[in-house]
């Protein structure tokens, strides 16, 4: 599954790997506001890593959590679902508005593969200093480099370089940062 190979969701072992996040998530989407060193406590053990200074707004999702990887002064608003059944690498100093979604999961477009039950998924890389608009979408497989900024409610179906501002469906460069 990590490594962009197609796996079967219903596996026992990703079963049991989707119902610890779902247990953890609960638990941190009904923590208290006020309650900061349990919330990053509980981000810690559901996250594959995470920098210094993390938020996290509730509600937030995902399918498994440690592959998810964040670096210092991670922010995350409220309401967002990060799909990782491929890794998702998010830098230093990384702002992401309410209702993103990052997308790691794919299926085969071959019908009858699809059938089978196979599923995929491309890994997300997310650089140091980006800011994410409310309610944007970044597809599988997609990179986006370090200052970049993606405007809210962008589609981003592919690679965004650095220093650059993206925004539309499917997201283009409409200016450089600065």
């Amino acid at each position: 599954m990590i490594s962009g190979e197609l796996y079967r969701a219903s596996d026992p072992e990703l079963a049991a790997g989707r119902l610890r996040a779902q247990e953890l998530l609960v638990r941190y989407n009904a923590s208290a506001p006020a309650d900061g060193a349990a919330r990053e406590t509980l981000l810690r053990e559901l996250f594959g890593a995470v920098g210094d200074a993390p938020t996290v707004m509730p509600r937030f999702s995902c399918d498994y959590g440690f592959n998810i990887r964040a670096g210092r002064n991670l922010f995350v608003n409220f309401d967002c679902v990060f799909l990782d059944v491929a890794p998702i690498t998010i830098g230093d100093d990384v702002q992401i508005a309410p209702a993103v979604q990052l997308y790691t999961a794919t299926h085969p477009l071959d019908p009858a593969v699809r059938r089978t039950g196979l599923e995929g998924g491309k890994p997300i890389r997310i650089g140091d200093n980006v800011w994410i608009g409310g309610g944007s979408i970044i597809l599988p497989g997609v990179t986006v480099g370090d200052d970049a900024v993606i405007g809210a409610g962008s589609v981003v179906t592919r690679d965004v370089p650095a220093g650059v501002v993206v925004v539309g469906n499917p997201a283009r460069v409409r200016a450089s940062v600065g």
